[in-house]
């Protein structure tokens, strides 16, 4: 490959869940089959870095000071649902099940990885929790080990008396799941997170 193809292809490597198979069928895509659409793409990215940014409230995805779920007169301001990254808030859209708010904490708290509460979007939720607007937090982290010390965080260092709600997102088998193929730590969960059965 010449050295041009192999500059774009490093780029593109560095982007998450890019590995090199899928870098280079990117990059043959753009400079070789399809050239006509590497412009678009350019000029659509260019645009993006002028306009697209975090939402100043919640660290969503936003063109404006707010994102448009924070602009929205239909959510529900009093709960707000604590999400690791921008693709677990659209996964919970995607359900239609939650109408409140969010508040994006671009990642978690990872000794290992040297991230710690002043590398999150905390400060920004302390504000919202103290405003005295919220009554429900709903913490929907990573059911790991990362993901409890941030919820217990969350909870110790944010909440700590104040008269609000605090409940985390249910773990289990997904639906049409077989207990067959599920871990040890899945079926503690779905266990754990078990409810009344009624008909």
């Amino acid at each position: 490959m010449t050295p041009a193809f192999e500059k774009v292809q490093k780029i593109l490597r560095q982007l998450p869940g890019l590995g090199y198979r899928s870098a280079e069928r990117i990059a043959l895509a753009l400079l070789v089959e399809k050239p006509e659409s590497l412009d678009p793409v350019v000029q659509a990215l260019l645009e993006a870095k002028d306009k697209v940014r975090s939402c100043e409230r919640c660290g969503n995805v936003a063109e404006e000071a707010l994102c448009v779920i924070c602009k929205s007169p239909h959510r529900q301001g009093s709960s707000i649902c604590v999400v690791e990254c921008v693709p677990d808030l659209v996964a919970m859209e995607r359900s239609g099940a939650y109408d409140g708010g969010y508040h994006v904490l671009q990642g978690r708290l990872s000794p290992l990885r040297k991230v710690g509460p002043e590398d999150l979007n905390l400060a920004s939720l302390k504000q919202r929790l103290d405003s005295g607007e919220v009554d429900e937090l709903i913490l929907a982290l990573s059911n790991d080990i990362e993901g409890e010390a941030t919820c217990h965080y969350i909870q110790e260092s944010l909440i700590g008396d104040a008269d609000i709600t605090v409940t985390r997102i249910g773990f289990g088998l997904p639906s049409g799941g077989d207990l067959n193929y599920a871990d040890s730590a899945t079926l503690k969960s779905a266990l754990e997170g078990r409810r009344c059965f009624t008909q």
